[in-house]
């Protein structure tokens, strides 16, 4: 029923931009904290941003100044902006939706 379906991970190089999609259905979107997490082979699965259904933001440090969460609850949907990447940034990104829905995950790559 609840299904988070995410776009726009890909390869980047370092100093490059990527946005990632996550479109939400199943949900009463609007009163949902959105947010999208990361993680490496390895290591943790790791906050890097959320946003409330008031549209107030949260971000990790190692990516504050450089990616922008947003969200438009009119169309179900939170983006995640991440610019001046660092190699650092690859991961398999997710999107989360409340306490317990998961999108599928989407890689991003970033070489240097």
């Amino acid at each position: 029923q609840v299904q988070l379906v995410e776009s726009g991970g890909g390869l980047a190089q370092a100093g490059g931009s990527l946005r990632l999609s996550c479109a939400a259905s199943g949900i009463t979107f609007s009163i949902y904290t959105m947010g999208w997490y990361r993680q490496d082979p390895g290591k943790q699965r790791e906050l890097v941003a959320d946003i409330t259904s008031s549209g107030r933001t949260t971000y990790a440090d190692s990516v504050k100044g450089r990616f922008t969460i947003s969200r438009d609850n009119a169309k179900n949907t939170v983006w995640l902006q991440m610019n001046s990447l660092e190699v650092e940034d690859t991961a398999v990104y997710y999107c989360k939706a409340g306490r317990g829905f998961w999108g599928q995950g989407t890689q991003v790559t970033v070489s240097s």
